[in-house]
Order: structure tokens, then sequence, then C-alpha cells
């Protein structure tokens, strides 16, 4: 890679860790302890039954719903299972919008391209 790609490649990745959501809900259970490659059971003895359970849409597989909850803030928070029901993804939304987020990412780009 050439030198501003690297740097900007290191700034992005930098600034996505500044995120506040992270940074408060860093020691929540949930956050600090589920690793990729966890089974559900395992996920549920940390965190407890999930809010909701559904089936992913976009690729095979399950997707608990959270909400934590520190010094008076709610958010939402999924844990989402491969086909063999262990970790593969977490992140500071709902399934419902992780879904629309993979779904958004697998379609195809509509660039105006050239102008022909």
């Amino acid at each position: 890679m050439n030198s501003p790609l690297c740097t900007l490649v290191a700034l992005l990745t930098a600034l996505s860790g500044c995120n506040t959501d992270s940074q408060v809900f860093r020691n929540q259970p949930l956050v600090a302890k589920v690793e990729t490659g966890m089974s559900k059971e395992q996920v549920q003895q940390i965190g407890g039954p999930p809010l909701s359970i559904t089936d992913r849409s976009v690729e095979p597989g399950t997707c608990f719903d959270y909400r934590l909850t520190q010094s008076g803030q709610q958010q939402p928070y999924n844990v989402s299972f491969d086909s063999r029901g262990k970790v593969d993804h977490t992140s500071f939304m709902t399934c419902a919008e992780w879904s629309r987020a993979q779904q958004k990412a697998r379609e195809p780009s509509h660039s105006s391209g050239g102008g022909y």
C-alpha cells in the first residue's frame, strides 16, 4: 500500500475506536466478554436471555437483540450467530438494522460513472 492510503486506513481505524457507544458501554458483559466463535449458550450465560431472537435474512443464522443500560443511557446491541450457532458479529444496533446494513452492502453500487 502507498503511504497516503496507509495513513487513511490508520486514521479511520483510530476514529472508529472513539465511538461514544463503545466507550460508554465497553464494560458491559456482552461488550467486554462475548467473542467470535462463542455458542448461543455461552452468550446467554454472559448476557442473559435476549429481548428477541430472529432468523438472519442475508446469511443463514440467527441474531439476538439486547438493550444495554449504563448511566441512564440505553443502547441496542446485537449478537449475531452463523449457521453453526457460533458468534460471528456484534454491534451497537438492532438485528433489523444489522440485516439492513448487510442487505445494503450486497446491493450493486450505482455510480454515475462516465456519463454514458
